[in-house]
């Protein structure tokens, strides 16, 4: 989906501006990838599992951008990528097209100056005008600035998933479910 552009102020005085991500910065997002995946063991790729070719990039950035259902979001600061975040459908049948599933990400860099909120601010109106009622997502139960930025902006847990992420040390982690009621037809905790 295309959108329009949004700067804010970051927490430390710095701009940031919130764009759909195209393929003009496939190079920078696949680097963004690697990178974001070896600072955190919260994601759910590792860096040696983004093998994305810059033509590969590319062409999912631009079905992305074209699609009417679908938002990917980049934050730049500096002129650099420092972020991303997306909306995506979970299907078109009837029973489930009035929910969405987000997902975002930082450079650790960034961590703690307003990017993420603001992220998932806009990308709440965005989900909004597409026609979505709710939108979810899966946290890792270990991850408590995560699950607190999401509750700070509306998300409320709704159940768990047992031993859903393994890590390569062998380690099980459960994925803790949330959810934001984006109408009033959807009402949070019911």
């Amino acid at each position: 989906m295309r959108f329009e552009e949004r700067t804010i102020t970051l927490k430390d005085g710095r701009s940031c501006i919130l764009r759909p991500t195209a393929p003009d910065i496939a190079e920078e997002m696949i680097e963004y990838l690697k990178l974001t995946s070896a600072e955190t063991p919260w994601l759910l790729r590792n860096p040696d599992e983004v093998n994305y070719t810059l033509e590969g990039e590319k062409e999912i950035l631009s079905r992305i951008l074209e699609d009417p259902k679908s938002v990917m979001m980049a934050a730049i600061v500096d002129g650099k990528v420092a972020g991303n975040c997306a909306v995506n459908s979970l299907g078109d049948k009837r029973k489930v097209r009035h929910r969405c599933s987000m997902a975002i990400a930082l450079y650790r860099a960034y961590w703690g100056l307003g990017i993420g909120t603001a992220m998932i601010g806009y990308l709440t109106e965005l989900a909004k005008q597409i026609g979505y009622e709710q939108m979810d997502l899966e946290v890792i139960a270990g991850n408590e600035q995560a699950q607190a930025l999401y509750r700070k902006c509306g998300f409320i847990e709704s159940g768990r998933r047992h031993h859903a992420v393994k890590f390569d040390d062998g380690s099980y982690h459960d994925e803790i479910l949330m959810y934001k009621a984006l109408t009033a037809r959807v009402k949070s905790g019911e």
